[in-house]
């Protein structure tokens, strides 16, 4: 017999404390990312047979719980749809069309495209049998637009906003331990907005599991006083019930420092609220010696919400925040810390090149960087709430943000998102106001504007009494909302008189929200109309308008404007001002749709931040203009700057404050050189040189990409035999990857028509003309029973189901267009007898070994024009006489692939989007282009 010793039952009970201890501390509260791997495709807005049957129903999903029908059943066959993952944007993948919407970038898609507005959606997913108990949940980022969603067949609701999150508990309708269907149709009819929205699931979804007893969503409020170098740290919790347990329970409040240690504690003993009730909990917690969050040095903090049930921790929820303070001063701005700010923003809609709306996270930190390279300190989302992650991105990165509702009114559809927008976006250190409109002109000169900003900012302040309210406003400046507004939003100075708006509103603290407007083509230095292209050099877009330079100059110069944000950082989709087709993308940005940047970005540099800058315009490649004047502007902070053609100096020049310089010069093939001067010294050169033929391609990763990103941003340029970018350089170069996938291309022209994404194109076409006849017995040898003419009538109509044959032969016809030799072709078959054989324009087809139900049609049993379809089987049997039997055969599905991915360059630059493996492998991405040397780049982004 074995003696087991002191040590062994010490360590035994150590272990069985440890675990008990283990179970104690883990909450019921899980959040599972569920982008991968769902099936989408495209219906139709008003056909219901184009549309999958849906709505077609005796029953409707709004007439009986869980009659969800077409692709809205649990059960539908999806298996012929395409598989992709979120984000997704199904409106980039389409052609541009002159038919299509000026304000949406001219996409076949949308409004006016019937066939192009409805996008299906879905994903089987499994739920343990151990989850029974929790409360199980969907979580959508946002989906564009008009979204309803289904679980299980059941119905859970409808979000017209394509730009609010939304959640809907699933919990009465899951399968624990089996396979459930989530489904989503989207709508986009019906724009939103003015300016490019994409269309479908662009934002992430999430499955949440929790105890009954949890911190509801977005159920933390924080807020902090600061006195003495120390924060008093308010934290109101919202605790939701959705079980049956009674009697006390503990919140336990913990600050966490972005070092992982725990800097505070609080601890309060409650009572749990009742059946399917909410309660509120305040706790104040002390901090010392805080790190504010700022943007130099953006210092967040996280709140570790407990809540502990009989000793047993049950939920975990955590908030990041910072500690900061905010003031606007009608006399002197705005103040952060204490510290004057002025605000040097941008306004920004939320597309980008190649991947519309569909941005991975990586995107988001990508674009805020750019930003604020450029000096900008300050982020305008127009005219929208955005997605978490970029409110993520600019807390971490040090970016002010002004948040903006989509749309102005008093009613529940309007306050309901108001409230949303800030009870999620509440406890960002990154947002400093509220934005409750822009640019109503129906309302904002009147009092019926006056009365909406009332009710509007007095709801805001209800739910976010720290943040003040604005409205961007563009008619005149003198009446309705502009007299009630808490913060004036000037809408563009060639609007109205700002001056005198703001003598006659002392007390009322101002900010430029929208400024500029200019129009830019990156790269190009003379307008040419007739391309659509507008010159680079910073210029008033209109008579009454300013260029950016008298836009910063006007509030640079005014202590009590608490800054501007420039139209826009970025440009956009859509509203391509001043033209229209063939031009599908904006012009307003200071930086392309890529992020490549136009040369006003090197004037914000220099005067929106502190490092030096030397930057000449334009480029020095104008063969064919020998001896004609060219235009040379230089952008610097210098004080002064000498210029020099190929080493003769055209003269040096002061520097003017918000100022740049100019210089009329011959051109001569060569080097364009400054110098910069700083208090006399030499401090900076710069050069442009005339350069030599396209002959290498160069891939390089962005600097601006995240470190440890799945995604990445590459740049794709050509240059000479000496190393020079070409900056007039426009060849078309294909790309192929190995170790991952490209997720969109882009160049930054204007007037580009050339496809964002190059994906395989899934047809699915219908079985037409099906027809029955009668057979004693499935016989799989008889070939001419396939070819009868006589007998055949149209299949299950007046099926008499208590007396049927004993086999039945089935037929109907399917047309395939071109391209068979490359085209891939499938059978799905959807039951409708057992025992089946299926021939193929009279030739016997087998199924697949992995799907008995799925049949590859080979190119030799196929024809273009008409094919017969013919299945032999017997009939299935009605278990209840209520019994819904299947009618339909099935669908064929035509692959054609895509062509290879390429983009032309446009000035010198296109853009390429990829996503790494989940194997990790080095990502390889190869480029050739017909004269060119190929460019090879392993993108290790393992940084």
């Amino acid at each position: 017999m074995k003696t087991i010793s002191f040590k062994e039952i010490l360590l035994y009970f150590i272990v069985l404390i440890s675990i008990s201890s283990f179970a104690q501390n883990k909450s019921d509260r899980e959040l599972i990312l569920i982008d991968k791997d769902w099936h989408f495709s495209l219906g139709h807005l008003y056909d219901t047979k184009k549309d999958f049957g849906h709505a077609e129903g005796y029953f409707s999903y709004l007439t009986k719980t869980g009659f969800g029908d077409g692709p809205a059943a649990k059960d539908f066959d999806d298996r012929a749809w395409r598989k992709l993952d979120l984000p997704h944007d199904w409106a980039v993948e389409q052609e541009f069309s002159e038919k299509g919407s000026f304000s949406h970038g001219f996409k076949t898609s949308g409004k006016g495209f019937p066939e192009k507005s409805i996008g299906w959606y879905r994903k089987k997913i499994s739920i343990s049998q151990s989850d029974q108990g929790k409360i199980i949940s969907l979580k959508f980022d946002g989906v564009f637009r008009n979204s309803k969603v289904f679980f299980n067949g059941h119905f859970l609701g409808t979000e017209e906003s394509g730009y609010n999150g939304f959640e809907y508990d699933v919990t009465a309708y899951v399968n624990y331990g089996g396979e459930n269907t989530i489904v989503v149709r989207a709508d986009a009819s019906m724009e939103e907005g003015w300016f490019y929205e994409g269309s479908g699931i662009y934002r992430h979804v999430y499955l949440q599991k929790t105890n009954p007893l949890h911190v509801i969503q977005n159920g933390t409020y924080l807020t902090s006083e600061i006195q003495n170098a120390n924060a008093e740290v308010t934290a109101e919790v919202t605790i939701e019930n959705k079980g049956n347990f009674k009697g006390a329970i503990e919140v336990l409040q913990t600050i966490i420092d972005a070092s992982g240690k725990e800097v505070a504690t609080n601890t309060e003993n409650v009572s749990a609220p009742d059946f399917y009730k909410t309660a509120k909990f305040t706790s104040k917690i002390k901090v010392n010696n805080p790190l504010l969050w700022d943007i130099d040095a953006p210092n967040l903090y996280r709140l570790l919400t407990q809540i502990k049930q009989e000793g047993r921790i049950v939920d975990r929820y955590e908030t990041s925040f910072g500690i900061r303070t905010i003031k606007f001063d009608p006399e002197k701005g705005f103040f952060l810390n204490g510290k004057s700010i002025k605000l040097q923003g941008t306004n920004n809609h939320q597309d980008h090149a190649g991947i519309g709306t569909a941005l991975p996270d990586e995107l988001q930190y990508y674009r805020i960087k750019k930003l604020k390279e450029m000096g900008s300190n300050a982020y305008r989302c127009s005219h929208h709430p955005p997605t978490p992650e970029l409110l993520d991105a600019c807390d971490k990165l040090g970016m002010l943000v002004i948040d903006e509702t989509r749309l102005m009114g008093i009613n529940d559809y309007h306050l309901n998102d108001l409230r949303r927008m800030i009870e999620r976006d509440r406890n960002h250190p990154s947002i400093f106001c509220w934005s409750v409109g822009n640019e109503e002109w129906n309302i904002e000169g009147g009092i019926v504007g006056e009365r909406i900003t009332n009710i509007m900012q007095g709801f805001s302040k209800s739910i976010d009494p720290t943040r003040p309210v604005t409205v961007g406003i563009s008619s005149g400046f003198k009446s309705g909302i502009s007299s009630v507004v808490e913060i004036m939003g000037y809408n563009y100075m060639g609007n109205g008189d700002i001056d005198a708006h703001r003598n006659e509103f002392k007390n009322q603290p101002g900010m430029g929200t929208e400024e500029g407007s200019t129009f830019a083509t990156r790269g190009i230095y003379f307008t040419d109309d007739a391309k659509h292209y507008q010159s680079a050099y910073d210029k008033k877009p209109r008579p009454t308008f300013f260029s950016i330079e008298e836009g910063w100059k006007f509030y640079a110069a005014r202590p009590y404007l608490a800054g501007m944000f420039i139209w826009t950082g970025f440009d956009y989709r859509g509203e391509p001002t001043p033209y229209g087709w063939p031009s599908v993308t904006s012009y307003f940005g200071m930086m392309d749709v890529c992020g490549f940047p136009k040369d006003n970005v090197f004037y914000l540099k220099s005067w929106w931040g502190t490092a030096p800058v030397l930057h000449i315009m334009p480029h020095w490649n104008w063969s064919g203009m020998e001896g004609k004047e060219i235009d040379v502007w230089v952008h610097s902070n210098c004080d002064e700057v000498e210029l020099f053609l190929n080493k003769k100096s055209l003269g040096k020049k002061k520097m003017e404050q918000y100022g740049h310089l100019e210089w009329k010069v011959k051109y001569t093939p060569g080097t364009l050189e400054a110098i910069g001067y700083k208090n006399g010294k030499k401090i900076l050169t710069e050069i442009q040189k005339t350069t030599g033929n396209p002959e290498n391609i160069k891939l390089s990763v962005d600097t601006e990409n995240p470190s440890n990103a799945n995604v990445s941003v590459i740049t794709v340029e050509v240059t000479d035999k000496n190393g020079l970018r070409v900056p007039t350089a426009n060849n078309e170069i294909s790309f192929s990857i190995k170790g991952g996938k490209i997720l969109g291309v882009g160049n930054g022209d204007p007037t580009s028509l050339e496809k964002d994404q190059f994906i395989d194109d899934v047809t699915l076409v219908p079985i037409t003309n099906f027809e029955e006849k009668k057979q004693a017995y499935v016989d799989n040898t008889n070939q001419s029973a396939l070819d009868e003419s006589n007998a055949w009538k149209e299949a299950f109509k007046d099926r008499d189901y208590k007396n049927q044959a004993s086999a039945y032969i089935y037929r109907g016809k399917f047309e395939l267009k071109n391209n068979l030799q490359s085209n891939s072709v499938d059978f799905f078959y959807k039951k409708i007898g057992v025992n089946e054989s299926v021939f193929i324009n009279g030739n016997l087809v087998n199924a697949n070994a992995d799907d008995p139900q799925k049949y590859h049609l080979d190119k030799a049993v196929l024809k273009e024009g008409s094919n017969v379809i013919t299945i032999r089987t017997s009939p299935l049997q009605k278990v209840k006489e209520w019994d819904v039997m299947n009618t339909d055969p099935g669908i064929i599905r035509v692959i054609t692939p895509s062509e290879p991915w390429k983009r032309k360059l446009f000035n010198g630059y296109a853009q390429i989007i990829i996503q790494k493996e989940e194997s990790g492998n080095d990502v390889v991405l190869s480029a050739s282009a017909k004269g060119l040397k190929a460019g090879v780049l392993n993108v290790n982004q393992k940084k």
